[in-house]
């Protein structure tokens, strides 16, 4: 019903409100994937996208996680409706971003958005979302923000946030390099470099004894950071810190790499990924970060995906396709737990919802804020003459999620007021 998109109305036959999206008309429900096809980070919209189809195809049809994970989906649809898509192009751009959201609710009469790379992308799908009354399963967004400050009722992310990776880098690093090091940091200027440079001094600062020479914005998208760079290499810095992701995260550990930057200092990227790996190539050798999953991690859910997405496409799964396939799976369950697509009752059912069926152990879709508890894995870019194709760094530490939580009235979640459910 797009006309009342947002709008509340009459009962229907079982009850409950007209509300966003619901009821669905006809014997078809759709979902929306909003995902970067183009702009910087377009090579993590493409793998997200591909991770969706496979998960639309495993509801309608079985297979995957939908046969051997998730207990309460069956294969044949979801809560007795065949599931379709629509696909837009955020163009890594946020007020794009925002009016696609708008048009695959309004227009497609999506009864769930979920994509994202961008924590901006994010933050204004979600915003949206949430006045539309329409549940968005936020894919790759790492700010702090997106479940702190910026949060929403209507939004869950699974994947974890830059508090997170800086708690579980900082040990790390501290017993890599040792105490005292001066660190010097380069960010992306919008709300996810902000929230990762604020969170990586904290805990560098705190956790580890360093010391922060200077921080300093780079907009997104730069394509050269020489200018950046020199200013780093001369700042007497013993580690600097590239908060860049995507193909500008690529970019620039690979123009550290060619202005011999690494031997002078060493050099981290707090958050990467396959793409970033495989584009960046024997610069990412030695280098700490953390990803989202990867297929490395040794158990039967991680593994069971990366066969079905290298079956389907022929190529290894990134951290951000096994977070897409994830969140449509886990709003698809709460559905069938809830019994209908009527929003505030699933909702209810994804907060709080313990699961361990994802590929990261025992997890917790926390209620307060909507933040997933869960492990963080912590990477090192493999020498330069063991990089080959689809294997690009090791894991040296999967920090349990009890080593970077925080209480829901501390962190960012001290921040965050979910608003209402209707």
């Amino acid at each position: 019903m797009a006309g009342l998109a947002g709008c509340t109305s009459s009962l229907t036959s079982g009850g409950a409100e007209s509300l966003g999206n619901y009821p669905i008309e006809g014997d078809t429900a759709t979902f929306g994937f909003n995902v970067p096809l183009s702009g910087p980070y377009g090579s993590e919209g493409q793998d997200e996208l591909r991770a969706y189809k496979l998960a639309v195809k495993h509801l309608n049809n079985g297979g995957g996680w939908v046969d051997s994970q998730f207990d309460d989906l069956s294969g044949d649809g979801v809560a007795g409706y065949q599931i379709d898509f629509k696909t837009t192009d955020t163009q890594t751009d946020k007020a794009k971003a925002r009016e696609n959201a708008r048009k695959l609710i309004e227009r497609d009469n999506a009864i769930m958005i979920s994509g994202g790379s961008s924590s901006s992308v994010a933050i204004n799908v979600q915003d949206e979302c949430q006045k539309q009354k329409v549940l968005f399963m936020a894919c790759l967004t790492h700010s702090n923000d997106t479940t702190g400050t910026d949060c929403v009722r209507y939004g869950f992310r699974e994947m974890f946030n830059a508090y997170h990776t800086a708690k579980a880098l900082a040990p790390v690093l501290k017993e890599e390099y040792g105490e005292g090091q001066k660190f010097y940091q380069l960010y992306a200027d919008y709300t996810w470099g902000q929230s990762v440079q604020e969170s990586m001094k904290r805990f560098l600062t705190e956790d580890a004894g360093w010391e922060q020479i200077d921080s300093v914005a780079t907009p997104l998208g730069t394509k050269d950071y020489s200018s950046y760079l020199s200013e780093a290499a001369n700042s007497g810095a013993d580690v600097l810190l590239l908060d860049h992701y995507g193909l500008d995260g690529a970019n620039s550990v690979q123009q550290a790499a060619d202005a011999g930057l690494k031997e002078e200092m060493a050099i981290v990227v707090p958050l990467y990924n396959r793409p970033m790996a495989e584009a960046a190539g024997s610069a990412i050798s030695g280098v700490f970060g953390t990803v989202a999953w990867d297929s490395a991690i040794d158990n039967e859910p991680s593994k069971e995906f990366t066969k079905q997405f290298q079956q389907a496409y022929s190529r290894v799964p990134s951290g951000p396709a096994q977070l897409a396939y994830a969140q449509t799976l886990q709003y698809a369950a709460a559905v069938e737990r809830a019994g209908s697509f009527y929003p505030p009752d699933v909702i209810k059912e994804l907060e709080g919802f313990q699961y361990s069926n994802i590929g990261m152990g025992p997890e917790t879709m926390r209620g307060c804020d909507h933040q997933a508890q869960r492990a963080v894995p912590v990477v090192r870019g493999l020498p330069a003459d063991e990089i080959e194709t689809g294997n690009y760094y090791e894991i040296v530490n999967l920090t349990p999620s009890e080593k970077v939580t925080y209480a829901c009235d501390t962190g960012p979640a001290a921040k965050c007021e979910l608003g209402p459910y209707k």
